[in-house]
């Protein structure tokens, strides 16, 4: 037995020593180019989606929280500093009953002291037809005092896997007592 011991324990020195002095390619490599088939990406397509984002911050269900603000959100005129942490409804029509295509999750905050202007880091997580289970990445600027704002597309993932394009909202419908919006999106999207 003691023999069998000190023959495994002389193999396992030996190849953990050849090992070390044979790296294995992929181990010692940071980067290598890749093919197109490699990565099994077909032709290069452009999409356009059309939905409605329901921003709900009120009533018995909303879908919007207030989740930070900075020393300044409440004296500043543009509310610099707030956070607020979003899974907001994405539906074909503008109204609530019409069908969910899918969810607006992320973050959007006040990062302008001056204008009103939105930092916004979101996914849309698309639940319904050939989409069903990808998302697609938002982050830049909503400038929302303006007729039409344009974000760009960073990402995604699913059949977006490397997406890129934008995003163009407008403001569908907003309810300035209780905070609630419905903005109308139109994405372009570049994917494979």
């Amino acid at each position: 037995m003691e023999i069998t011991s000190t023959i495994f324990a002389g193999i396992l020195i030996l190849s953990s020593n050849f090992m070390m002095i044979t790296p294995i390619k992929s181990q010692d490599q940071f980067s290598r180019e890749l093919s197109s088939e490699e990565m099994g990406l077909q032709t290069e397509k452009l999409s356009h989606l059309h939905f409605y984002f329901h921003d709900i911050v009120s009533g018995r269900h909303p879908t919007a929280f207030r989740v930070a603000e900075s020393s300044v959100t409440n004296s500043s005129a543009t509310g610099f500093g707030f956070m607020v942490m979003i899974d907001d409804p994405l539906t074909l029509g503008p109204n609530m009953t019409s069908k969910i295509v899918g969810r607006a999750q992320g973050i959007y905050a006040s990062a302008d002291l001056n204008n009103f202007g939105l930092l916004m880091v979101l996914n849309y997580v698309f639940t319904e037809g050939k989409f069903n289970g990808s998302t697609l990445s938002i982050l830049g600027r909503n400038a929302v005092s303006s007729a039409v704002r344009e974000m760009p597309i960073v990402g995604g993932s699913g059949v977006f896997r490397f997406a890129r394009g934008y995003a163009q909202a407008r403001t569908h419908q907003i309810n300035f007592n209780t905070g609630d919006a419905v903005v109308e999106y139109n994405v372009y999207v570049f994917h494979y």
